[in-house]
């Protein structure tokens, strides 16, 4: 069962000078949620991204947080209310430790780190989320695509995130790994934070989701609850099915002899 509102786009939209990159997009995300944002490249997705989480600032509708209105001047002040974004990318230093890594930007004491009780918090917040760990020294670089995802959403959901958002987790992942990434994504979730979920995997948003959006340039194309839509409608809205029915409507009434030269 979800609990109390954590987040809320309604009627957003955002123009880069000539170009409409959103508009009209609404979105409500709630403790306990995982809401999927599902569409295909030019979709809006990052547009999207970038206003939850501070980078860019909405030039119409509203966006509130805990009720609140806000307009973000910086990913600083998303985290700063509690909205985490790990982006596809990560932005780990490869070379460094698991443990510096995950302290990453939130390192404590100006001249001296207490590096055993760093370790050691590192440890334990990945066995909290069921990530078992051996070596925390070792280079985070060594670590799989799907660790690395796994060790970013442990260490929002430590920091004390309420809002998670993950920008495309599996698109670089095989099989196996997307299910171990998306495993944790549910464990966020049953810990009580909200989950925004951008993805252009359909298979994938179905198998965690509770709620799912559809963006088709910069549009809403769909918003559905899980218990109103199965997989197989799902997949054929995001592949546009509508346009693909009238299209496939329209070349049946066309008679043969009346269509161009190939």
């Amino acid at each position: 069962m979800t609990g109390r509102e954590l987040l809320a786009l309604t009627a957003v939209g955002k123009t880069y000078g000539s170009v409409r990159a959103l508009q009209d997009v609404s979105l409500t995300l709630r403790e306990g949620e995982i809401s999927c944002v599902l569409g295909d490249n030019g979709a809006g997705k990052s547009t999207l991204i970038k206003i939850i989480a501070g980078l860019h600032q909405h030039d119409e509708g509203s966006y509130t947080i805990a009720g609140e209105e806000v307009r973000l001047g910086s990913p600083r002040q998303a985290l700063d209310r509690g909205i985490a974004t790990v982006y596809q990318d990560l932005a780990v230093v490869p070379l460094m430790p698991v443990w510096r890594n995950f302290f990453l930007g939130s390192e404590r004491g100006r001249f001296r780190l207490d590096t055993a009780a760093m370790r050691a918090t590192t440890r334990e917040a990945l066995l909290r989320m069921g990530i078992d760990l051996h070596d925390v020294d070792q280079p985070i670089g060594t670590l799989s695509g799907g660790q690395r995802q796994c060790v970013a959403i442990a260490r929002a959901v430590h920091f004390g995130a309420k809002v998670l958002i993950l920008d495309e987790p599996t698109a670089a992942l095989g099989v196996k790994q997307s299910g171990v990434v998306l495993k944790y994504v549910t464990a966020a979730r049953d810990a009580g934070l909200g989950v925004v979920l951008i993805t252009h995997n359909p298979h994938h948003a179905y198998l965690v989701g509770d709620h799912f959006t559809l963006l088709k340039r910069g549009r809403m194309a769909g918003s559905h609850p899980r218990a109103e839509i199965g997989l197989e409608q799902l997949t054929t809205e995001m592949a546009g099915g509508s346009d693909l029915a009238e299209l496939s409507h329209e070349l049946a009434r066309t008679d043969p002899k009346e269509r161009p030269p190939q």
